[in-house]
């Protein structure tokens, strides 16, 4: 058995989808419904039980859980780079994180693990994906940190060695939904182009980047899938990776392939950036992929323009969801 925690979410649930896909359904999925609509990525997915994380935590804890896992992929976590509440952020990304760990331990099953590309902090210390320099990173916001956190509990505890924490970078596609603010920037592009016929964009408060030119390392959610399966198919390896394409695309880049995907002809707005994120925005995010390379991922990952084509109208037109 497989368990899946955020199984509900964006990336667990296209997971989720893909194991389907590969005929594998014995799978479990620890996750919190709550009161928004992630509870349609489920629809079409095929498994064998579901748990609501606050249960599932108190049976761990009290050694009541009495499930044959081969592995644990943890994708659960609050991801939104705007939480103030730190001790949620805590509680929920760092503390039930070491819980989920130990459990994995006792029991001898394989624990793959969503660290953050938030983690990297303004990039002034690189991309790299190198166990060694992690105590060199300073996150810009507490998300970002909380993952951080437990990046650096699992290298202190020795346990980069059999864990794989994977480094998401910008992932965007069908299943995001539910997630308001923290939808990708295609999901809420889609949305303003259909209401207004046009997109809004942070102006660059940066002399060395024009309006729209801040750049990120965006990463399609069929992409983001296959790279952290490779590893629940290569038990052999451990260790940090980043989990993206390694080509920063900018923000203009991506506002037009959404319109050329609608069919629609290029409209930007750029706007002020609001001032409580000045401090906190990144300009430039690119994964460093070489070392998921050198462990023998050969697959290429799909171009900016044929992603977003593919997203929008395979699914944003047509409303649909991914299917197992």
């Amino acid at each position: 058995m497989i368990l899946v925690t955020g199984g509900a979410g964006f990336i667990g649930s296209a997971l989720i989808a893909e194991l389907n896909a590969r005929g594998y359904d014995d799978i479990f999925i620890v996750d919190i419904l709550g009161t928004d609509e992630r509870w349609k990525n489920l629809r079409n997915l095929r498994f064998a039980d579901y748990m609501e994380s606050e249960d599932f935590s108190q049976m761990v804890s009290d050694s009541e859980i009495e499930l044959d896992v081969d592995a644990i992929i943890h994708m659960g976590a609050c991801s939104d780079t705007t939480e103030r509440d730190c001790s949620y952020l805590v509680r929920n990304n760092y503390e039930f994180s070491k819980l989920l760990a130990g459990w994995a331990l006792e029991i001898g099953a394989r624990f793959i693990y969503a660290s953050s590309a938030a983690t990297y902090g303004d990039g002034s210390q690189g991309f790299a994906d190198d166990e060694d320099q992690l105590q060199d990173l300073t996150p810009l916001n507490m998300y970002g940190y909380s993952k951080h956190i437990f990046d650096l509990w699992c290298r202190r505890q020795g346990l980069l060695d059999k864990f794989v924490g994977l480094k998401f970078f910008n992932v965007f596609g069908p299943n995001e939904y539910h997630k308001g603010e923290m939808r990708s920037f295609v999901l809420k592009a889609y949305e303003q182009i259909r209401s207004s016929g046009r997109v809004r964009l942070f102006k660059s408060h940066r002399s060395d980047y024009p309006d729209g030119g801040q750049l990120r390392d965006f990463v399609y959610v069929r992409d983001a899938v296959a790279m952290t399966l490779f590893f629940l198919d290569r038990p052999d390896l451990a260790g940090i990776y980043n989990i993206g394409t390694g080509r920063a695309r900018n923000w203009n880049d991506l506002a037009q392939a959404v319109f050329r995907a609608l069919d629609k002809p290029l409209n930007v707005e750029y706007m002020d950036m609001p001032e409580v994120l000045r401090g906190k925005y990144q300009y430039f995010t690119q994964a460093d992929i070489s070392k998921i390379r050198q462990a023998g991922y050969e697959a290429k990952t799909i171009p900016l323009e044929d992603a977003v084509n593919d997203y929008v109208r395979n699914y944003l037109l047509k409303d649909a969801y991914l299917k197992g």
